[in-house]
């Protein structure tokens, strides 16, 4: 997804070093979702798991290495579906936060993408962000 998401195994920013940029100290808090993933969501959770949860965190809230996907920044009226597809397929440029720059994710086809933004999109409508 955004889900950019969909961030990179081995190294989750382009920043040359490899170093974190943001400590995860500095990270807003969020709220992670203590129900259970629901059934038709739990391919969206599987994939988040491989692709994205290195850099964004188990539960899309971020780490030392990549932003929180649980954060009003990625709401769809901000950073709609077609944004996490585009952030897997061609990486992303850092503009909202001093993480470094996202990859692009290898291996990850728009169907993982897709079931990857249902995950997400769960985890921040249990947060309440829309």
């Amino acid at each position: 997804m955004t889900l950019t998401c969909i961030l990179g195994l081995g190294g989750c920013s382009e920043n040359g070093t490899g170093a974190q940029e943001h400590p995860a100290t500095s990270l807003p808090s969020v709220v992670a979702s203590s129900l259970p993933v629901p059934d038709a969501l739990q391919e969206g959770y599987d994939k988040f798991q491989t692709f994205c949860a290195p850099c964004h965190g188990q539960q899309g809230v971020g780490t030392g290495q990549g932003p929180p996907l649980v954060h009003k920044i990625y709401e769809p009226s901000h950073h709609a579906d077609m944004a996490f597809q585009q952030a897997a397929a061609r990486g992303v440029r850092a503009h909202h936060w001093k993480f470094g720059n996202m990859p692009k994710i290898e291996g990850v086809t728009p169907d993982d993408v897709a079931a990857i933004i249902g995950y997400v999109r769960w985890l921040q409508k249990e947060a309440g962000i829309f």
